[in-house]
């Protein structure tokens, strides 16, 4: 059956005649029934920690819109807690971790191989999803990349410009690539168990990639992009890897060879027909239609969702957002754009 999912058949190098399709967030607070659900949860870190609520919440926008693939409910921020670091989230504000700014914050820290009993819901998730998805859904895993990762356990919350994660990187190089080759390590173990437990394909979130320039951008987002997707090869070399180096700019040319990903996601303010000349050549693409037209829906979200999936019909490609469906979409808008892309 794998091997007839759109989603694997596109990630395989295959050019589809309609693509298949997904959406970055698709289980989230734009849907009726997720918010039903987090609030039986009582908070998000709870949805998270609950095998069978996060299960549901992943089952429901297949549901509802028949997607090509699902994603594990989790966030990114699991992994620096399953470390040690202190996570909670702040009303209206977001995420909060304590601060790793010194070598002795990061000797507090344990060590990659001793993440898995706190993650342990996690891959129980993994597994009751991997029983339950329809059998044309493709079934995936993700981790946050380790520096956008590491640029929260740095700042202790998200940052407009990621300045603390840049000022650790100059003032103690030492420490800061001693985080990253924790995070590079641990990733690749959290991902390894998602794929033991059932996942199909995993996915690498570097969201914060594109403050990345230079020589920087070649040490912190490809290398250790490199590194993980080589740790999956070895044990699972028929797992297809997707990685999303967001905002990269001209840098998601030659991300694929780089990294050894099987897959580009690509964000918002790329053009289309760039990408297909410059990155689609290597294999597969995923992207990149702008959310906010499904917020305002109509005329232009059928135009520009019609555009996109056009620009990359000539090879292996997998329709999606620029970044995540966000809180104030509107549900119909998101039938309205399937119905755009499969006719």
């Amino acid at each position: 059956m794998r091997e007839e999912k759109l989603m694997m058949r596109a990630l395989g190098g295959e050019t589809l005649p309609v693509p298949p399709v997904w959406m970055m967030r698709q289980a989230g607070r734009y849907l009726p029934e997720y918010r039903e659900t987090r609030a039986k949860a009582g908070d998000f870190l709870s949805l998270c920690y609950n095998p069978e609520l996060a299960a549901e919440v992943t089952l429901q926008p297949i549901r509802r819109y028949g997607f090509d693939a699902a994603i594990v409910f989790a966030d990114i921020l699991l992994l620096p807690q399953a470390l040690g670091a202190e996570l909670w989230f702040e009303t209206g504000e977001g995420p909060r971790l304590s601060q790793i700014r010194t070598k002795a914050d990061l000797a507090r820290l344990k060590p990659a191989d001793a993440i898995h009993e706190h993650l342990a819901p996690v891959y129980e998730t993994v597994r009751i999803l991997a029983e339950e998805l329809p059998r044309e859904t493709t079934f995936m895993g993700f981790a946050g990349a380790p520096w956008t990762v590491a640029t929260y356990m740095i700042a202790g919350r998200g940052t407009p410009d990621q300045g603390p994660a840049h000022a650790l990187m100059q003032q103690d190089p030492t420490c800061f690539d001693a985080l990253i080759d924790l995070l590079t390590a641990a990733t690749t173990e959290y991902l390894l168990a998602q794929i033991k437990a059932g996942a199909e394909v995993v996915k690498l979130f570097d969201s914060w990639a594109g403050s990345l320039k230079g020589a920087a951008f070649d040490k912190y987002a490809i290398a250790p992009t490199r590194r993980i997707v080589a740790g999956l090869k070895a044990v699972y070399p028929d797992v297809p890897v997707i990685a999303f180096p967001r905002e990269a700019g001209t840098r998601f040319q030659g991300f694929a060879k780089a990294t050894g990903a099987d897959c580009v996601a690509l964000d918002t303010a790329v053009d289309a027909q760039w990408a297909a000349k410059a990155v689609q050549v290597d294999g597969c693409v995923q992207g990149n239609l702008d959310p906010r037209l499904l917020v305002s829906g109509g005329d232009d979200l059928v135009r520009e969702a019609r555009r996109v999936a056009d620009a990359f019909a000539g090879g292996p490609y997998i329709f999606n957002l620029g970044h995540g469906i966000t809180p104030d979409a509107d549900p119909a808008n998101v039938d309205l754009m399937l119905r755009a892309v499969r006719g």
